[in-house]
């Protein structure tokens, strides 16, 4: 992997043939998002299938078996945070750094990008180890409980280099305007996945049962496999940037421009793992089935949310392609079409969980305990969808233009600041006005980040040029 992308200075004198982030200063913008952004859509929707396919297939072996992996999420979510955070900080900056046509700088923001992504696999390898009983035995006293997830966490967190540097890859690759090949990876597996979990879970095909463990380890090949798949693409085609290890040394202002993005962003999703373990203690109080319902409704939401964010790995190139090259207008355009399109899919989702609550949950082998508390809970918390569109737009904008400190700031209020204070407030009222905690944190951070962007506006995007 010394020279991940070829990339010869006669290539280079050549570079406006092949140059695929020229079509971000110049194509029609909505022609440009649906380009850039249904690929990412389509593969984040298959991504979303098959995190609902381990806890389908997981609830199978028993109600102890949900809990187990609804407990592991904020683990999870905490480990993809600072996978994603990273890419993110990585897209940013090379989507920049190409709008103001400084290739080289966008190459070494690419090459650091996949060794903190290496680094920080290592990390979570060693958390993995120490952390994860000591975790589980915080929310649950039952020791089939403690078990199934321990054994989960383990593999998933031990061996995730794979999600780790794809992810980084992903997010380079998306940066220069190529959204084909991202798609393919995260498709390579999300599949992989998905035929492989009832194959290990339930020990099909002469494979040994291997239980929650196998669902774990189908997880680990999918993201295997996506990391070989793209390392093939980025070694034997040509892009915009060259990813080199030979001779490579850390730059102290790149890492900086990297995680200032980077960094706010890895925060606000660690937040969500903050706020998700924080309502299971909440939760908990009132009984097991009600932590699997926040559970079942984290995998049922990412069928809306999930193309919402492919959405976003698709706008957000855009946006800092076209403020790097100061054309206000497209800037504002892939804004204003962004939030149309994620306002729609949240509308359609907001639709289904209103309407079909009880048929979402009986695909989880729902006991009568988790129906009765389920319903309500998904038609409550479905109102928060609306506000989310527009809230993860203006996120998106924030990141794109380097303040994601932005970002940050909506994300800890909502999450912090008003949802946990609030559902906490709110059970001692009952368990069905914890739910109300999420549309009412939504309505307060929307208009923050409308103040936000105003602010912004002010300072970076108002005296661009408009050409």
């Amino acid at each position: 992997m010394e020279h991940i992308q070829k990339l010869t200075d006669s290539d280079t004198a050549d570079h406006a043939h092949y140059d695929k982030t020229v079509k971000m200063g110049t194509t029609p913008v909505l022609r440009l998002i649906f380009s850039m952004s249904l690929p990412a859509m389509f593969s984040m929707f298959i991504q979303s299938m098959y995190n609902i396919v381990d806890s389908i297939y997981v609830s199978q072996i028993g109600m102890e078996a949900l809990t187990a992996i609804s407990l592991a999420f904020p683990l999870q979510t905490l480990m993809i945070a600072v996978a994603v955070g990273t890419g993110v900080g990585v897209n940013s900056l090379v989507s920049r750094r190409l709008g103001e046509g400084r290739y080289d700088e966008a190459s070494s923001a690419a090459t650091h990008g996949v060794v903190l992504a290496f680094f920080s696999w290592i990390i979570f390898a060693i958390l993995g180890v120490f952390l994860t009983r000591p975790f589980f035995e915080m929310f649950s006293d039952k020791p089939i409980v403690i078990s199934m997830g321990c054994d989960y966490v383990y593999i998933v967190m031990i061996f995730s280099f794979g999600v780790f540097i794809q992810i980084v890859l992903e997010k380079t690759l998306q940066a220069t305007g190529n959204m084909i090949y991202p798609m393919f990876f995260q498709l390579t597996g999300a599949i992989t996945n998905i035929i492989l979990d009832p194959i290990l879970i339930f020990g099909l095909y002469g494979v040994p049962e291997l239980g929650v463990k196998g669902a774990a380890i189908a997880t680990v090949i999918g993201q295997i496999f996506a990391l070989i798949f793209s390392i093939i693409v980025v070694v034997t085609k040509k892009h915009s940037v060259k990813i080199s290890l030979k001779g490579f040394r850390f730059n102290g202002r790149t890492i900086k421009e990297i995680y200032t993005v980077g960094l706010p962003s890895i925060i606000m999703q660690s937040i969500g793992s903050l706020l998700v373990g924080s309502l299971n203690a909440i939760l908990a109080t009132f009984s097991e089935a009600a932590v699997s319902v926040l559970g079942v409704y984290y995998k049922l939401q990412s069928f809306v949310f999930m193309p919402v964010f492919g959405l976003t790995q698709g706008v957000m190139p855009i946006m800092g392609y076209n403020f790097g090259a100061r054309n206000k207008k497209r800037l504002l355009d892939a804004l204003k079409f962004g939030c149309i399109i994620a306002s729609i899919i949240m509308a359609i989702g907001t639709a289904v969980l209103m309407l079909f609550p009880e048929n979402l949950l009986m695909i989880f082998n729902a006991s009568d305990e988790l129906i009765e508390i389920g319903i309500p809970a998904l038609r409550i918390i479905s109102l928060c969808f609306m506000g989310a569109a527009l809230g993860i737009m203006f996120s998106t904008l924030f990141q794109a233009l380097g303040a994601g400190i932005y970002s940050l700031i909506v994300s800890a209020l909502r999450q912090l600041v008003i949802i946990l204070p609030v559902a906490y407030v709110l059970s001692k009222a009952g368990l069905i006005y914890v739910w109300y905690s999420f549309p009412i944190a939504e309505v307060v951070s929307f208009i923050i980040s409308i103040s936000l962007f105003k602010r912004l506006y002010n300072l970076k995007i108002k005296n661009l040029g408009c050409y």
